[in-house]
């Protein structure tokens, strides 16, 4: 048996998804900024999956700019919105964190507790006059830690600040409309919602300034140069109203999953494993092992269970885990963690055998 157990990096694209990005692949196939019959019927594709998208997440279609994904709307929004200097997490995405230093200003990161969650005492303490954006992810990539956006969003505006939110691994569990009505800007991505790689949006609130990041046309309002990626866009969209149409659905099912998946583990390993973090999205389990490393994620994956050691970008890079550390763990402990996250194609069968395929593993 082979099980997918690394959903939080990539899905699986839906069926209802590729029937619906068809016809813009082939017989729609024309560039949207076009002005003849070709270019128009492409540009009324992008149209309707701006309504949908806008909708979904009760905003003005003029407040939904699309991307290429996840990485640039977090390179946008931290580069480019607002003056002044910024606050981020010290838990946030690589795409936030690496774009903070390019961004000009002071940075300051507030701390996280020993749970993985920022508490408002600590993002108060650190925020100052001067403060212009703060960066908070709603869902930890690694963890699933869920954030308190919405007192974090009073904190940051009481200072006179927008608050920015990358809301890329919150799509499948999380209410996005009431995410998008504290925050002033949040970015997400297709294919962490069973859409097409290569589309995502950034949602900037009206009244936000921000600059644009890729300059060389007129696209998205002059925001955002270069042709957009249609059939992508149509998919993302149908992806997106799919993932919160189903969210209960997927909470119950991923979350009896991950439960069964944990119980077994740790039954099996006890003092050998640990659980990491708290107040988690029910699909992602992170998991610290006494044996953990790329050693244990290869063996599970020899032995068909797909896994990862954290964000799929930083995959190859063999550090300790900025998250974990963030958190307390030693630097030891932090190269020792591996995520396991779920989808609604799991089956229970798959959990426990991934779960005893992991006791097997684990313990050599």
């Amino acid at each position: 048996m082979n099980v997918y157990l690394d959903h939080a990096a990539t899905t699986p694209l839906l069926p209802e998804v590729f029937e619906a990005m068809k016809p813009a692949l082939c017989a729609d196939f024309g560039n949207p900024d076009s002005l003849h019959a070709f270019g128009r019927r492409a540009a009324a594709y992008v149209t309707d999956a701006r309504d949908r998208i806008a909708s979904i997440l009760g905003v003005s279609p003029a407040e939904v700019f699309f991307t290429s994904g996840g990485t640039e709307a977090d390179n946008w929004a931290v580069r480019c919105m607002g003056e002044g200097d910024l606050l981020l997490s010290p838990i946030e995405h690589a795409a936030v964190r690496e774009a903070a230093a390019l961004r000009g200003g002071k940075v300051f990161t507030c701390p996280v507790g020993e749970d993985g969650i920022v508490t408002k005492a600590h993002f108060g303490r650190t925020m100052s006059e001067g403060m212009g954006l703060a960066a908070v992810m709603a869902v930890n990539n690694e963890t699933g830690c869920v954030q308190p956006i919405e007192e974090l969003a009073r904190a940051t505006h009481a200072q006179g600040a927008a608050l920015f939110s990358d809301c890329v691994q919150a799509a499948c569990s999380q209410d996005l409309k009431k995410i998008a009505s504290f925050c002033d800007a949040l970015s997400l991505s297709s294919h962490k919602v069973g859409g097409p790689k290569g589309a995502g949006a950034l949602i900037i609130k009206k009244g936000v300034k921000i600059k644009p990041l890729i300059v060389g046309g007129e696209q998205e309002r002059r925001l955002r140069g270069g042709t957009l990626n249609v059939p992508a866009i149509v998919g993302f969209a149908k992806a997106l109203e799919l993932a919160q149409g189903r969210r209960e659905e997927f909470c119950a099912h991923t979350g009896r999953l991950r439960d069964l998946f944990e119980e077994i583990v740790c039954s099996g390993l006890k003092e050998q494993v640990r659980i990491d973090g708290e107040c988690r999205a029910p699909n992602i389990s992170h998991m610290t092992f006494e044996n953990g490393g790329e050693a244990l994620l290869s063996l599970l994956d020899l032995h068909g269970v797909a896994a990862s050691g954290g964000a799929a970008c930083s995959a190859h890079a063999a550090l300790p885990s900025h998250v974990l550390t963030a958190m307390g763990r030693s630097e030891g402990e932090a190269k020792k963690g591996i995520r396991f996250s779920f989808g609604l194609s799991n089956t229970e069968e798959e959990a426990v055998f991934a779960a005893k395929t992991v006791v097997k593993c684990a313990k050599g």
